[in-house]
């Protein structure tokens, strides 16, 4: 007989006609994001963020199909892990030296983020309430006033040293340099 937590896990993969590994893969970053998740996964079509409250890209964000998959897996998972059947909802801390953390390297004062993500040495974190996008890059910490924007992603484009971060809105692209630094 499989632990619960497995059984679980096995019964969302089928479900939702993904790997065990897929959804063991969303299960542990939504852990660590507490109810957001950014991870990768050839089930997904690779890269991917979710977030509780309606938030879901897939690589190709054209696929509506890819998008409803990823839609239920991580639903079921958030669901599961606010009734407890995960033991916890908390995972496990990370080691310091782990570069996959990325909560927590904000200013407290913004509290929780709606959105946030990491890519290579630059990592972002999004606040509506205080209408603020923090960006930390290799060269520093900017934060910036997002007015009536709402982000629900940054990317990041690079052609040798060059550089290049991409604001996405719910409107579309948002030219980071339209942004206020404050």
């Amino acid at each position: 007989m499989l632990e619960p937590d497995i059984e679980l896990i096995r019964q969302i993969a089928e479900r939702h006609d993904v790997s065990v590994d897929a959804v063991s893969t969303g299960l542990a970053a939504l852990q660590r994001g507490h109810g957001m998740a950014q991870f990768s996964h050839a089930d997904f079509g690779g890269a991917v963020q979710w977030s509780r409250g309606g938030m879901s890209m897939v690589g190709d964000m054209f696929d509506e199909a890819m998008k409803a998959k990823l839609d239920g897996v991580m639903g079921d998972l958030d669901a599961a892990l606010s009734k407890g059947q995960f033991g916890t909802s908390e995972a496990p801390p990370d080691p310091p030296d782990n570069d996959n953390v990325i909560e927590g390297w904000w200013p407290k004062e913004f509290g929780k983020p709606s959105a946030s993500g990491r890519q290579n040495d630059m990592r972002y974190a999004f606040f509506p309430e205080s209408r603020r996008l923090v960006v930390e890059t290799r060269d520093g910490r900017a934060t910036y006033d997002t007015g009536s924007h709402y982000i629900i992603g940054v990317s990041q484009q690079q052609q040798g040293e060059e550089r290049k971060l991409s604001v996405t809105g719910l409107s579309g692209q948002i030219a980071l340099g339209s942004l206020k630094v404050v």
